[in-house]
């Protein structure tokens, strides 16, 4: 089974985003293939959570893991640093004072 390309699944997420009324941008684009996506999440209140996709050292499942979350000052810099790191990410924002990115959803946590 080959893995799904970057650009494709970031415009389906996005439209999933968009059909739930929940905002979302492309803050940094990155390789169209094989980039690496990480999604960050405004509460609007200061504070965000920044998620990246991994594997269950267990269970080799794929997981969405918790990369950075608190204040969104904080969490931009560990963006900023892993941009640097790694010219070929993406970073996605989306807005959502409940701290909802659907990234658990069927299709999207899996």
């Amino acid at each position: 089974m080959s893995r799904l390309r970057a650009d494709i699944w970031i415009q389906a997420y996005l439209r999933r985003l968009e059909l739930n009324l929940i905002p979302a941008y492309v803050l940094a684009k990155g390789d169209p293939t094989a980039g690496t996506v990480i999604v960050k999440t405004a509460r609007l209140d200061g504070t965000a959570r920044a998620r990246e996709r991994s594997f269950d050292p267990m269970t080799g499942a794929r997981v969405w893991v918790i990369l950075s979350d608190g204040p969104e000052t904080e969490v931009d810099a560990v963006l900023a640093r892993q941009r640097r790191i790694d010219p070929d990410l993406w970073i996605i924002e989306v807005e959502n004072r409940d701290g909802r990115d659907l990234l658990d959803e069927p299709g999207l946590a899996d």
